[in-house]
């Protein structure tokens, strides 16, 4: 018997469709999943191979560029940022910052590095490395059959076991550190700067010591890095760097005074000329006589408002803006230094440094907006005009490093290890404890972790093991930058802290297998900066492996970038 087929029927039984029901639309050609419901243009990748993976390879790629920087003998990089601005350092926060890496699972190991940048200022190298290492060891346990989530178990037991044992490799004796002793200061900062600046780490040292102790305030926890200032001026070398409790302004200054000694001083945000009203006039001027009288008017009211400075007691005028012609002439026949700071957050410090108050209105000083300073004096460093403010006593808030060298790229690299010395310093202010260096902590961290894994029963114990690895690559490292055999070098400190030696470390010297860098040349790690560095690397890790899809939306605007 043939069924009969007519429009809107299937097999003969036409479909009821119930009221308020739309007819299914079936529409051919159309996309279905995920496709449908995002936009054109877009991304999406999933699963072990896609996902993880990829984000991996990622981030091992970010960790071999900055892992050849570490230590004493790394290597400098080249980058040039897209303002075409070059940079030759072996500075990893610089490197991540200047290279800005696109790709979203590398950012999150760059997210790390800053946050350790911020939070210490020193320790970035080892959070990239150290993090790039980590995820390569999980991708080997991901190919063999590992889930995400039991490795990342096995790296947060792994975590929490280090940070116990660390305080328990504490160099004995230094949880107590005067704050103020110029020596023990210094011979705590040099292992910092001895990985940025390898041979002038005792120079540098007692330099960045100096300023950090002059701008000191009385409960070390409020010291601020930004009261530490560094000027850089081209000539000499290095050896001829000195510190001026003060600042140093590189100009010259505007009028004839160039010395003065005990002097107030007056800070103006405005310009200090004949100002214009706010509201606009006409002025009808009928006669000469009349013109003449305008401009002796202004004339008068110019020299008022010198005179009412100079009767306030001030002898140094400092502006944010310019010096008009007529204001110049006024301050030099009443004696007074005028000195102009264009930087509005130098003129900020210059303000800190001499406890002066910023006035926006040209007029009389009142006496608490006043500042004081001990000497102001013109200078010539090295065929550079400077001025030079100086305060004796302990009044000053703002201390400056004055650095020499032959080029602009070299005392810029120097000026990065200086600031990471201060940021050394306002860690130890916080906790002065350090630990064995030169990879001593971190290999009695991977033999303890090694052993402690192979107790476990359970499948983290094989990520735990791949934790204990990976902190094998800053002795590694070390000696890989130092031209020595790492596999020689590493099993030589394996066996020494065997053998209970637990400060052993790689000598980059060649002198022997192992030394102990604290008894043969007082060079030790920060606690904080190991610490921090542990947590923030091993969570961006975790944060990585978590991810198992990335779905990336069109991007707005038009089209990147021309031909």
């Amino acid at each position: 018997r043939r069924l009969s087929k007519a429009p809107g029927t299937f097999g003969g039984q036409r479909q009821k469709v119930e009221r308020g029901q739309r007819h299914p639309v079936i529409m051919a050609g159309m996309p279905y999943g995920l496709q449908a419901m995002l936009k054109d243009g877009h991304k999406h990748m999933s699963g072990l191979d896609e996902a993880v993976i990829k984000n991996v390879e990622a981030c091992k790629q970010l960790s071999k560029i900055t892992r050849t920087s570490l230590g004493p003998n790394g290597m400098n990089k080249m980058v040039i940022n897209h303002l075409d601005k070059l940079f030759v350092t072996s500075d990893a926060a610089v490197i991540v910052r200047e290279l800005e890496v696109a790709h979203p699972a590398a950012k999150l190991l760059v997210m790390a590095a800053q946050a350790q940048e911020q939070e210490i200022g020193d320790g970035t190298n080892l959070v990239v490395t150290f993090g790039g290492e980590l995820l390569g060891n999980a991708e080997e346990l991901i190919r063999d059959g590992l889930h995400p989530s039991e490795i990342i178990e096995g790296y947060e037991k792994a975590m929490e076991q280090a940070l116990k044992w660390m305080e328990e490799l504490i160099i004995p004796g230094s949880e107590s550190l005067d704050i103020r002793d110029l020596a023990a200061v210094a011979d705590r900062i040099k292992g910092t700067l001895s990985s940025k600046q390898f041979g002038y780490e005792s120079i540098l040292a007692k330099t960045c010591a100096e300023a950090c102790i002059d701008v000191c305030p009385k409960n070390q926890l409020n010291f601020n890095v930004d009261n530490v200032r560094v000027a850089k001026i081209i000539g000499s070398s290095l050896h001829e760097n000195e510190v001026v409790q003060g600042m140093v302004i590189r100009r010259d200054v505007e009028g004839t005074v160039k010395h003065v000694k005990d002097a107030k001083v007056a800070v103006f945000g405005c310009a200090v000329d004949t100002s214009s009203t706010e509201t606009k006039g006409t002025v009808l001027i009928s006669s000469g006589k009349e013109l003449e009288d305008y401009s002796h008017g202004e004339e008068k009211k110019m020299e008022e408002y010198i005179k009412q400075i100079a009767e306030s007691g001030a002898k140094v005028v400092v502006s944010g803006q310019s010096f008009g012609e007529m204001a110049m002439h006024f301050i030099e026949r009443y004696n007074l230094m005028a000195i102009k700071i264009t930087s509005k957050f130098e003129l900020r410090r210059f303000c800190r440094a001499t406890n002066a108050t910023g006035i926006i209105k040209l007029g009389r000083p009142q006496a608490d907006e006043l500042g004081y300073v001990s000497s102001i004096d013109l200078i010539e460093i090295g065929g550079t005009k400077c001025v030079v403010v100086k305060q004796n006593d302990k009044t000053s808030r703002v201390s400056t490093v004055i650095l020499r060298g032959s080029t602009e790229n070299t005392m810029d690299d120097i000026e990065r290890a200086v600031d990471d010395g201060v940021n050394a310093y306002k860690a130890l202010t916080k906790d002065s404890r350090t630990l064995p260096a030169g990879g001593a902590t971190e290999i009695e961290l991977a033999h303890r972790l090694a052993a402690f894994g192979r107790k476990q029963t359970g499948l983290d114990q094989y990520a735990i093991e791949k934790f204990a690895r990976a902190l094998e690559v800053v002795p590694r490292t070390l000696a890989e930058n130092a031209g020595l055999n790492a596999t020689d070098v590493v099993y030589n400190l394996y066996a020494a802290h065997a053998n209970g030696e637990t400060a052993a470390g790689v000598d980059v010297t060649h002198e022997a297998q192992w030394c102990d860098l604290q008894a043969k040349e007082s060079i030790a790690d920060v606690y904080l900066v190991k610490l921090w560095a542990l947590k923030l690397a091993t969570e961006a890790v975790c944060t990585v492996l978590r991810v198992d899809q990335i779905i990336m939306a069109k991007q707005a605007g038009g089209p990147k970038g021309g031909p």
